[in-house]
């Protein structure tokens, strides 16, 4: 990756830091000089992420869950006193399991909606009022989903929670530009999938061909765009959503069957 942005003495808290996208982010803001603390539930995957940043930044790990209100105060609180307040917050929590809405349990519906929408709710709440109180010009950066636009079966209620996530991102944008803090979204395009979601080889092929660009998400796609969007380029962006997908969001992509062009 060629470092474009320089955040260097920048902070940045990311959720979700050990999964697919959250690893790839927190690498691209190691890479631009950025002092990282990454949340998430598995202390000893957030450990192998942070021995693997080779920045020049320091790298704190928490494990939270970010279910419990509670637990999020108590982690606002020790970022403050070791921070006072972060520059960037990068809400990028989320679960997909599938199911069709018949067989879809309370249980696992509220459990979708409490990490994927309530969180980034409480997140951006308590962290911007640190940003407010140390007055920084804060950026917040929320992972949303190309299935904020277009649901597919055996996932609506993931849909719905992104859909409800793009949502609250405009809203904040409005509520917090006052303070100059500004809150973006950034979609992300497929990606090939990690050693806790394999993909095949068929399924990968299969989705590429859907795909306009022909290729699946990088490591350097989303990352890029959400540096953009806590970089001072993006100084008048907010309340609004970045979909790097490729053109995956764009429409219906599957080729009809053409006679000869003449």
């Amino acid at each position: 990756m060629n470092a474009t942005f320089d955040f260097g003495g920048k902070k940045v808290v990311i959720t979700g830091a050990a999964g697919i996208f959250g690893a790839w982010i927190s690498k691209a803001f190691s890479i631009v000089g950025a002092d990282l603390w990454l949340v998430g539930r598995n202390e000893e995957n957030l450990k192998r992420l942070a021995d693997s940043l080779a920045g020049p930044g320091k790298v704190n790990i928490s494990s939270v869950d970010l279910r419990n209100e509670k637990a999020i105060i108590k982690f606002q609180e020790e970022v403050a006193k070791e921070w006072q307040s972060p520059d960037f917050l990068i809400n990028n929590a989320g679960i997909y399991p599938n199911s069709l809405m018949l067989d879809l349990s309370t249980e696992m519906w509220d459990s979708v909606m409490d990490l994927n929408i309530r969180a980034p709710f409480l997140m951006t709440k308590y962290f911007s009022k640190l940003m407010i109180k140390e007055n920084k010009a804060g950026s917040i950066v929320n992972i949303i989903s190309r299935s904020a636009k277009m649901p597919r079966v055996g996932a609506v209620h993931y849909a719905t929670s992104k859909a409800a996530l793009e949502m609250m991102t405009r809203g904040h944008g409005m509520e917090l530009a006052k303070y100059n803090i500004r809150v973006n979204a950034v979609s992300p395009g497929f990606a090939p999938g990690s050693e806790l979601s394999h993909l095949s080889d068929e399924y990968i092929a299969a989705m590429c061909k859907k795909i306009p660009l022909g290729r699946t998400s990088g490591p350097n796609d989303a990352p890029q765009a959400v540096l953009y969007l806590c970089s001072d380029n993006a100084s008048f962006i907010t309340g609004t959503s970045i979909y790097v997908d490729g053109g995956n969001t764009a429409g219906d992509y599957t080729m009809p069957t053409m006679g000869e062009v003449k």
